[in-house]
């Protein structure tokens, strides 16, 4: 496994491997990694002839510095759970490799990020995009894999893609969890002991919601969501929407020719979570 922290070096190194005629696959990250990372991996692994992880905590996408201070940094270990399943180049630029001066480029981003992560982080997106073109243009991957969990972001790096028209196939990976339901991420190692054994009531609320369509209208169903999820004193829900999964509009009615979305965010203590199930 290579090790990269410099920008230039690794634009070099994959063009060689290009110019050889090798697939390459790319899995942004910012550490702290797990099985949905790993899974990620894999699959890219599998269709692709070179795989490159990068990890990097990007300043730019948080809104709150509270959440960036807390997140979990874990180079060591992230290094050796890739070597470990095979991962053959890693990118692990510092700060100013990656910002050497302030990225004040806006993208318009249109109605995909003004709803759901969009109103309750400004911002947020916009830094997403801010970094994920600059490793676009840096790994200058075949494909990107992206996990399910983070949808909205997911269908906001797709639009980008298109927009920007990078050469770049964009493949979701469904979201990985845990045994008992909970969707895996970074933040989870935040939580506490009893924060961990009410956290899975996410999932499954979702899961019963999905049975709810055929009795609930829409709205009867986002309400009775939150109404679930609230009779836990550790957890808050700070938005749960029902939408069109290409638009990210919400729907009026269960009969809409689309597929459907429910995506959901919540507060177990101070920490945010983040999922979603399909309707459909």
């Amino acid at each position: 496994m290579e090790l990269f922290r410099k920008k230039e070096n690794l634009t070099q190194h994959i063009q060689t491997l290009k110019s050889k005629g090798l697939i390459i696959g790319f899995v942004p990250t910012m550490g702290a990694l797990h099985d949905g990372h790993l899974t990620l991996v894999r699959q890219a692994q599998a269709e692709c002839d070179v795989v490159v992880v990068s990890i990097f905590v990007n300043p730019t996408q948080f809104n709150n510095k509270d959440d960036l201070r807390f997140y979990p940094r874990k180079e060591a270990e992230d290094l050796a759970m890739l070597e470990k399943i095979g991962c053959n180049i890693v990118f692990a630029p510092d700060e100013k490799e990656m910002y050497p001066e302030p990225d004040t480029r806006q993208f318009n981003l249109g109605p995909l990020a003004s709803t759901m992560e969009g109103e309750f982080r400004p911002g947020h997106f916009n830094g997403v995009a801010q970094v994920v073109t600059k490793l676009f243009e840096i790994v200058q991957p075949h494909k990107a894999y992206f996990g399910q969990k983070d949808f909205q972001q997911l269908a906001i790096i797709t639009a980008i893609t298109k927009e920007l028209k990078y050469p770049i196939e964009i493949v979701p990976v469904p979201t990985v969890r845990e045994q008992d339901g909970l969707a895996m991420s970074s933040r989870n190692e935040r939580l506490t002991q009893e924060q961990r054994a009410m956290a899975p009531v996410i999932y499954k609320t979702l899961k019963s919601a999905v049975e709810l369509q055929h009795s609930m209208t829409v709205e009867e169903v986002e309400q009775w969501v939150i109404h679930q999820i609230h009779t836990s004193s550790t957890m808050k829900v700070e938005y749960f929407k029902i939408v069109n999964a290409e638009t990210l509009r919400p729907i009026r009615n269960w009969h809409e020719k689309c597929k459907i979305i429910g995506c959901i965010a919540v507060y177990c203590g101070d920490v945010r979570l983040i999922d979603n199930i399909f309707f459909n």
